[in-house]
């Protein structure tokens, strides 16, 4: 119960919580399980909108349809967008960390061997 009242890095807080329910109506939900919410008014008098992540809170979780909502890119929902081209691949969370990241042939985690130059490549020297 402590957690949920004092971290934020791990979903959202009691807090947070009680401002959607109080202030929020709920506009849709993404394949991840986040939901996103619109209430009230922001300064510059757009509808201000939010999202409650449905575990890590990690912005790169959020799909490209929902991001262009969340930033008044656009004002359609995902569900009022056409369908997404065969050529289109699904988005992808940053995997930075994970073991599922992007490694190089030269790093560490790899061995931190690289290919040798191929002559391409030639030192500069002073003189």
């Amino acid at each position: 119960m402590l957690k949920k009242i004092f971290t934020w890095w791990d979903g959202a807080t009691i807090g947070t919580l009680r401002f959607t329910k109080k202030n929020g109506t709920r506009i849709g939900e993404d394949s991840l399980g986040n939901v996103y919410y619109e209430g009230g008014k922001a300064t510059d008098g757009r509808p201000r909108r939010w999202v409650i992540y449905s575990g890590a809170n990690d912005a790169s979780r959020v799909p490209p349809e929902w991001h262009g909502w969340l930033h008044h890119s656009t004002d359609f929902t995902p569900d009022q967008l056409p369908a997404p081209r065969a050529w289109q691949q699904p988005a992808v969370p940053n995997l930075t960390g994970t073991e599922a990241a992007y490694r190089p042939s030269g790093a560490l985690e790899r061995g931190g061997v690289r290919a040798a130059a191929t002559g391409d490549y030639e030192a500069w020297s002073p003189n």
